[in-house]
């Protein structure tokens, strides 16, 4: 079996059952909904705890539940640029706020990225009279650029030089 037939079967047994992502995440635990979610979807790895929670609600045989443990392949299948709207919505975000974004992180922090790795993030539902609202909050640790070769006094990181 592949993770995307995985996948499939953990998604029909969610529409038989008919199960929220809240349910899921619930039952599961040990991470956030946001990577629940998404390992269930076969982009995260579920640690051992949460894949053994997942095969019981889900029924899944042993090597179904190691499989839940396995790294993925990140991203696998996914066009670009998305075509989905509300994905496309968030590449197009990036498209059009990336470059603001990248300024006033640099600005801030210094030469280097935001990780994606030692990251978290929490959606939240803002009640509005004119249409609710969704809320991102999105939280990575800064990498500085690691300039190799430095040698000396030369600055070896990317920090903001004060």
């Amino acid at each position: 079996m592949k993770r995307a037939d995985l996948t499939e079967k953990l998604l029909d047994i969610k529409r038989e059952k008919g199960w929220t992502w809240k349910h899921i995440c619930a039952e599961i635990g040990g991470m956030s909904p946001v990577m629940v979610t998404g390992a269930i979807l076969g982009q995260h790895k579920m640690t051992k705890p949460m894949a053994a929670a997942a095969a019981k609600l889900f029924g899944l045989s042993k090597s179904e539940e190691r499989m839940l443990n396995e790294v993925p392949m990140r991203g696998a299948g996914a066009t670009m640029p998305p075509t989905d709207p509300l994905i496309y919505r968030f590449y197009e975000l990036v498209l059009i706020n990336g470059p603001a974004w990248k300024a006033l992180i640099e600005e801030e922090f210094g030469d280097g990225i935001m990780s994606a790795i030692d990251f978290d993030m929490i959606m939240e539902r803002l009640a509005d009279p004119k249409g609710d609202r969704v809320k991102i909050t999105m939280s990575g640790k800064f990498l500085p650029f690691k300039y190799y070769g430095a040698k000396g006094n030369e600055q070896a990181l990317g920090y903001k030089e004060e």
